[in-house]
């Protein structure tokens, strides 16, 4: 068994109140746990208006299938929010 880390850095640039950012990162949070089941939290950055950091965590079979879910996430993310991806640090275990 695999633990998957990843951790994302996302910049939106139209937040300018820290309810928008939470609102932001509540939703995106809330898919990505439904749509992978994995655990997910805002990791850092709380302070920041238009700065997000998602961290997400799960379990997987091997490094391969790791690597593959983490890939998911990226492009769901990509496809389910305006917020520029200015970072992703994997990290399996």
């Amino acid at each position: 068994m695999r633990i998957a880390y990843l951790t994302v850095r996302l910049h939106a640039p139209w937040v300018h109140s820290l309810k928008e950012k939470r609102a932001e990162t509540k939703s995106l949070l809330a898919k990505v746990k439904k749509t992978f089941n994995v655990s997910a939290a805002e990791a850092d950055a709380q302070d920041l208006h238009q700065t997000i950091v998602l961290s997400f965590a799960a379990l997987a079979a091997d490094a391969g299938q790791a690597d593959r879910m983490m890939d998911y996430i990226l492009n769901f993310l990509e496809k389910n929010t305006e917020a520029e991806i200015t970072q992703a640090l994997r990290e399996f275990r």
